[in-house]
């Protein structure tokens, strides 16, 4: 059986730049053959009426719907899928001009593409997984009549985990304002928030599940109005007003559900939703961040301990950035209005621009203190990896309570070890007192200046950072 002879006897292969080649396909499998997997492609095809060309690697071929309203992003809306004529398998990288005249006329882009599984295939119904850049997850095609089918999309489940999104240090060029969103970069902890039926798990940019750690945020699950919502976002303490980290300390590390909600009496805190990476049963991450926005400015009303802080336009960083040092803001993020969310990437198209140096730190040792500081810490020695390993960048006496000290220390003791963990020379006057540790704890400091030799100026103690990965703490611009 040739599964070409439709397609070649449509076109002429010295009139149009279409693939159109002289050999047979291979012929088709039965009905109800074994699940397989393969490539893709979406073709937005500018012919007689625009329509987008969905097609599927098929025992050598590219079978083939016609969608006049395309690929449907919506599990609640169907779309009509006309099945047209099998294509060769080179036409997955065809895009071009269909010469006047001829079938199909018209431009051709290629809209999208990737690959898929085929979890069911027969005569009547098509069941797909699809991996693409534009869109992905669970399709169905299903027969209605003749050569009419219709295109569903399922109900994707949420994620067991994800991993946020990072920005990079930087500022946006000033001539490509306009194509970028600024956003307040709020001192607390990054928190993806996965709320369905009505319950609410948090989770921390590490995959810790902290749901019982904030006890106040269990309402925003029915705030939304949506039976299952995924938001990237932060946690934040605020005194007078004003996001406060050190506030934020005491909330951080408590496991007891207790303890969770008698702190949540003293100190309470509230999510700050900036982003929305699936809405029942639709991943988002596809989307342009503009259009994220837009969709997470309708999901969320703002609530006691929840709000969904507004972006700026990128043309405004200057006056958003003066606003965020005037509030005793941590600084700004910028962000592509077009760029999609990269699930555990640290990307250009979002840039942190910080108002003062901030920079998290990993612990690898500590100095004995001295005087009113006998038997506690005195200072942490503090480091950053690199290429060439974890290495020493100052150590860090000031910014601590009594409190934070014994809370230090007893988070230090159990991590004694004999040796330097340090890749590289520490200052003898730090290494000779030193009681070195495992570099598992992560803190947050700021500090005036790096110094040519790689050490920062006047580091000052901020906070312990348990949602983050000590390998991961590198030296920021």
């Amino acid at each position: 059986m040739d599964r070409l002879s439709d397609y070649r006897s449509k076109r002429d292969a010295g009139r149009t730049p279409e693939p159109v080649p002289d050999a047979d396909a291979d012929g088709a499998a039965p009905d109800g053959a074994a699940p397989r997997s393969g490539i893709f492609v979406v073709q937005e095809h500018h012919a007689r009426r625009l329509h987008w060309d969905f097609r599927l690697e098929r025992d050598g071929v590219l079978v083939s719907w016609a969608l006049p309203k395309g690929v449907p992003d919506d599990p609640a809306v169907n779309h009509l899928a006309v099945h047209t004529e099998d294509h060769p398998m080179e036409y997955a990288t065809f895009h071009g001009e269909i010469p006047r005249g001829e079938y199909g006329a018209g431009r051709v882009t290629i809209w999208d593409h990737g690959t898929y599984e085929a979890l069911k295939w027969d005569a009547r119904e098509v069941k797909v997984a699809l991996h693409g850049q534009r869109v992905s997850g669970g399709y169905v095609l299903f027969a209605t009549g003749g050569k009419n089918w219709m295109i569903h999309r399922e109900r994707l489940p949420l994620p067991v985990a994800l991993t946020p999104m990072l920005a990079a240090p930087g500022k946006p060029a000033l001539p490509d304002a306009t194509e970028w969103g600024v956003e307040m970069k709020w001192d607390g902890v990054r928190a993806l928030a996965f709320m369905e039926a009505g319950k609410l798990r948090l989770m921390s940019r590490t995959g810790k599940d902290i749901t019982a750690t904030y006890p106040e945020l269990a309402g925003m699950a029915n705030a939304t109005g949506h039976k299952q919502v995924l938001l990237d976002g932060e946690i934040a303490a605020f005194t007078d007003g004003r996001p406060d980290f050190e506030a934020l300390q005491p909330r951080m590390h408590v496991s007891s559900p207790e303890q969770a909600l008698r702190l949540a009496q003293v100190t309470p805190v509230t999510y700050l939703a900036f982003d929305v990476l699936q809405l029942d049963g639709r991943p988002l991450t596809a989307l342009a961040y503009a259009d994220r926005r837009d969709i997470l400015s309708t999901l969320i009303p703002n609530g006691a301990w929840w709000l969904c802080p507004p972006s700026f336009p990128g043309e405004d960083l200057d006056a958003v950035l003066a606003a965020s040092v005037a509030n005793g803001l941590e600084g700004v993020v910028a962000k592509r209005l077009d760029s999609r969310y990269e699930p555990g990437a640290r990307s250009s198209a979002w840039l942190k621009i910080k108002n003062e140096l901030r920079q998290e730190v990993v612990v690898a040792g500590y100095k004995p203190g001295k005087g009113n500081r006998t038997g506690q810490i005195g200072s942490l020695l503090i480091g950053v990896y690199g290429p060439d390993g974890l290495r020493y960048c100052g150590h860090v006496g000031t910014g601590f309570s009594d409190a934070t000290l014994r809370m230090l220390g007893d988070n230090l003791n159990p991590l004694r070890r004999p040796d330097s963990p340090f890749d590289g020379p520490v200052p003898p006057e730090y290494a000779r007192p030193a009681v070195w540790v495992e570099p598992l704890l992560v803190i947050e400091v700021t500090f005036d200046r790096w110094t040519k030799a790689g050490r920062m100026r006047a580091p000052v103690y901020h906070g312990l950072r348990d949602d983050k990965d000590p390998h991961d703490v590198v030296r920021e611009t």
